[in-house]
């Protein structure tokens, strides 16, 4: 099992949390007026790159969202950081 840390909680197993998007990927607005075909290019259609990749994480424990960094490859954890805007 691998473990992630969270900046508000600590090292934690990955079981506590969730996969949100990747950082960066602007949501397309406004809401109502979006096309079905780009609802799912958002969802569904992520880069994927191999290597270090910034992605936003819920810890479901705590409830608090999260930027980790990780090799994509490896699997290795590179750091976290709360979301801008976000208090520690």
């Amino acid at each position: 099992m691998q473990r992630f840390p969270c900046p508000f909680c600590g090292l934690r197993d990955e079981t506590e949390f969730h996969f949100a998007v990747e950082a960066g990927q602007a949501r397309p607005e406004p809401a109502g007026a979006v096309s079905d075909q780009d609802w799912s290019t958002y969802l569904y259609e992520n880069a994927s790159p191999k290597g270090p990749a910034r992605e936003v994480w819920l810890h479901l424990t705590c409830g608090e969202y999260f930027i980790l960094t990780r090799d994509t490859v490896t699997r290795e954890v590179i750091g976290t950081e709360p979301l801008p805007g976000v208090a520690e």
